[in-house]
This record gives structure tokens, C-alpha cells and sequence, in this order.
């Protein structure tokens, strides 16, 4: 595969600007509503967790915002600039690892990470613009050998190489799509070293990801998305406000007052204990009743993010099975070498054609750049 020269970066806005920033993003796909009016704000070196079910509109999000798909109405910018009219020059600021990766099967994996990194950076140098020693680092701490060939690499092996050559390159934002998908659990620890690493040095990251617990530990912010729009956004702290808290106490005094607070559901009394949940908006007042009463002792259990998801896809049970393994969206997969090289596979429910970008950061948008 040769390398694509292509156009100077742009340099970034002044100002001090959103890594991503979304309004009212609308895509179908014949009668599929992929999206359907999604906000999205990504702060500059921020770690954003990006949550929805099977279906919900991410992958269509993410590959707008790779410049392969153009949305139907609404604004996507991707550090300051239009994902799709400065895609190519965009690519060599970011880096992408797909959920499913697909390898050149002669190649290593060591060949094929230092291949990805020329080809993201434009530089002809044997490494690109990857830092060696990090490279290095990092194909130490996944346990990856990179001098075995890439038709020999297991799923996750495969996926080590893309991350290993996201994480190793000097990209400015890293749009990471379920990256863990076939990594065993020890792995994924060095997964989020390495995320918080990259988010310590100023990167930002946007990561989908159906394992909860990582998204909880890894991420400023998070935006929920269901049926293609945003329906909640901000710090888990703040999410977690909008819903219950449960609440176990133990106290001196009669547990009297506390059925009539406002906010109180499901009081439960055992003797001097008591356990009830309270919405967020009303849980102080909760609190200081308790303390009226003589508190011995007392533990709260602020809702897990996987409650904050049942919050709005309570009624959809069987579709958040999706969120504790991995899946693809309803949007059409990726064909070819994708932002950051490897290869994201599937086929979109709806039928739509698939596009790709190539590892270089050139665009192939096949159906879609036919309708621009």
C-alpha cells in the first residue's frame, strides 16, 4: 500500500474550542432514522464516554465524524473544522480503533503498527511519527508479539495492534470504538492506564464502550444517546443527581418522618434500620432528617452507571444485553483500512453501503460521496 500525500493539517482555532462539537445531527439510511437531531460536546482533553445500546446511533456518529459519512442536516466539528470538507488533513490529528480489526496478513504486527504510523502522519521515516520508545513501551505492557504475522493474531491480538499504534502516535484526538472488544480482562487494565496516560498528556478521547465499569473509571463526562439523540449529558456526578440514591442508616431515635419526605421511595424499618432510596433532587433533606434521629451509622449507594442506563432504556431490557459485551450499531461498518489502518467489519441492518478511509487518511466514501 503507498502512502497518499496529503494537505497540511489545519492549524488549530485560537479560540479555545471543543474537541468535537455536534448540533442536530439528522442521518437515514432509507427509512432507518440512524440519527435524529444528536447534540454532542466534547471538551479538549477530556475522556468522553459515548453510551447507547445496539443500534442507538454511535458508529453513525463516529463515522461522521471521520469524514466517511455526511449527515443528512445539522453541524459536526471536529477540532474546530468540518469533518467531512477536511477529513484527509483531519486524520493526521486523530486516530481511530474500530471495534473489529482486520490486519494485512503478511504483515507483523510490528511492521503493520509502524506502517499505520507513516501512513496517519505523512512522515517516511521507518517509524512515522510514533514515538519508539512508547511503541515499544506499550507492545511490552499489552504482551503483544509484533514478530508474528497478522493472519496469526487472534481478535485480540488484533486489537492490540491498533491500540498500541493509536496510543503510541502523537495524535491529538482518539476516537476509540468499543477497543477492548476480545481483550481479557487483565489487558483491559492496561487499557486504562494507558487511556488516563494519554488524558494526562492533554489528549482527548472519545470511547464507546459497552463494559460500564471501564466507561465509569475512565471517563470526565458521559452522553447517553438513545433512537439517535442525546438524552442525557454531563459528569457522573451530575447524571447521578437526576436519579436515586439508596440509603441505609441505623439510628438512635424512632424512624419517624421520613415515609412523608418528598423524593422517598420503598422505606423499609428493621428495628433501629431503616433502607429506602431518594431521588437526587431531594436527598439532602433526607439526610438531614436521618440526622434528627440520631444517626449511628449510615452508607449511601449512589446509582452505578448501569441504573443511569435504565433510566432511559428501562423498557428495553433485552437490548441492553448489548452492554455488557461488545456489538456493532445500525449504522453501515466500514470497509477498508480504516482511519488509523486496520479494518472495521459488519453490515448495517439497513443496507446502506459501506464506505472506508484509507490508512493514509484519505477518504473512500463510495455511495455517500456519489449523494454529496
Amino acid at each position: 500500500m503507498n502512502a497518499v500525500t496529503a494537505a497540511a493539517p489545519p492549524t488549530a482555532p485560537r479560540t479555545a474550542e471543543p474537541a468535537i462539537l455536534v448540533s442536530g445531527l439528522v442521518k437515514t439510511f432509507g427509512r432507518t432514522r440512524a440519527l435524529d437531531g444528536l447534540d454532542l460536546r466534547v471538551a479538549t482533553g477530556e475522556v468522553h464516554g459515548f453510551l447507547g445500546p445496539n443500534g442507538a446511533g454511535k458508529s453513525t456518529t463516529l463515522r461522521i465524524l471521520l469524514g466517511l459519512l455526511r449527515a443528512d442536516t445539522g453541524t459536526a466539528r471536529l477540532l474546530g473544522f468540518d469533518p467531512w470538507a477536511d477529513a484527509v488533513a483531519l486524520h493526521r490529528r486523530l486516530a481511530y480503533v474500530p471495534g473489529d480489526v482486520e490486519l494485512w496478513p503478511n504483515l507483523t504486527g510490528g511492521e503493520a503498527i509502524d506502517l499505520l504510523a507513516r501512513l496517519r502522519s505523512g512522515h517516511s521515516g521507518a517509524r512515522g511519527g510514533v514515538d519508539p520508545r512508547r511503541r515499544d513501551e506499550l507492545i511490552e505492557r499489552f504482551g503483544l508479539d509484533p514478530t508474528k504475522k497478522g493472519r496469526t493474531y487472534s481478535k485480540g491480538n488484533r486489537q492490540k495492534v491498533a491500540i498500541i499504534a493509536a496510543l503510541a502516535s502523537d495524535a491529538e484526538l482518539l476516537l476509540l470504538d468499543e477497543p477492548t472488544a476480545g481483550l481479557d480482562p487483565l489487558m483491559e487494565v492496561v487499557f486504562q492506564d494507558v487511556v488516563l496516560q494519554a488524558k494526562e498528556a492533554g489528549r482527548t478521547v472519545l470511547l464507546s464502550s459497552h463494559i460500564l465499569a471501564q466507561v465509569e473509571k475512565l471517563c470526565d463526562r458521559v452522553s447517553i444517546i438513545r433512537l439517535g439523540r442525546t438524552v442525557q449529558s454531563g459528569s457522573l456526578g451530575e447524571l447521578r443527581h437526576l436519579t436515586r440514591t439508596t440509603i441505609e442508616a441505623e439510628t438512635d431515635g424512632p424512624l419517624t418522618g421520613l415515609a412523608e419526605l418528598p423524593g422517598v421511595h420503598g422505606l423499609r424499618t428493621e428495628g433501629g434500620r431503616v433502607h429506602f432510596a431518594v431521588d437526587g433532587a431531594h436527598l439532602d433533606e433526607a439526610v438531614r432528617r436521618l440526622g434528627t434521629l440520631g444517626v449511628r451509622s449510615l452508607v449511601s449507594h449512589p446509582p452505578t452507571l448501569e441504573e443511569l442506563m435504565l433510566r432511559h432504556y428501562g423498557d428495553e431490557l433485552p437490548e441492553l444485553a448489548g452492554l455488557s459485551g461488545t456489538g456493532e450499531d445500525a449504522a453501515p461498518a466500514a470497509r477498508g483500512p480504516a482511519a488509523q489502518g486496520p479494518v472495521a467489519h459488519g453490515e448495517a441492518s439497513d443496507g446502506a453501503a459501506g464506505d472506508g478511509t484509507s490508512a493514509d487518511g484519505s477518504t473512500a466514501r463510495g455511495d455517500e460521496r456519489g449523494r454529496a
